[in-house]
């Protein structure tokens, strides 16, 4: 199976398929079959890596409304929070990190309004 640009592998999404949450299934049968997991995350990773407004989703992930409830239901539960942490162990498994050389930079540079395109104010004399 091909997948898109932001879209994730076989592979990939046997690495994390676990973490999401398992839809609930009314005892009576009723309702409709909630969309795939796997299509409403490749949703939410094209819209995060594309930049784009949820309006702007594609069809083919489904209603923007509903992968923009479940991104933030998910959001919610900690399940990207999950995922990340199973990423980073098997990363760590693999050899692929090396905690020695983790940093975090909270280097904060404030512009001045100018650099905007802001106009300067005239000052009388």
């Amino acid at each position: 199976m091909s997948h898109g640009r932001y879209e994730l592998s076989q592979r990939q999404w046997e690495l994390i398929e676990e973490e999401l949450p398992q839809p609930v299934i009314r005892e009576d049968g009723r309702g409709r079959p909630s969309r795939s997991d796997r299509k409403i995350l490749n949703g939410v990773f094209w819209i995060l890596c594309s930049g784009s407004p949820w309006r702007d989703l594609p069809a083919k992930y489904g209603p923007w409304q509903t992968v923009y409830d479940r991104f933030r239901k998910w959001q919610q539960l900690g399940v990207f929070e999950k995922i990340l942490k199973k990423l980073r162990l098997r990363l760590l498994q693999d050899g692929y990190l090396d905690l020695n050389t983790w940093f975090v930079d909270a280097t904060i540079n404030k512009a001045h309004k100018a650099t905007a395109g802001a106009k300067k104010k005239k000052t009388r004399l």
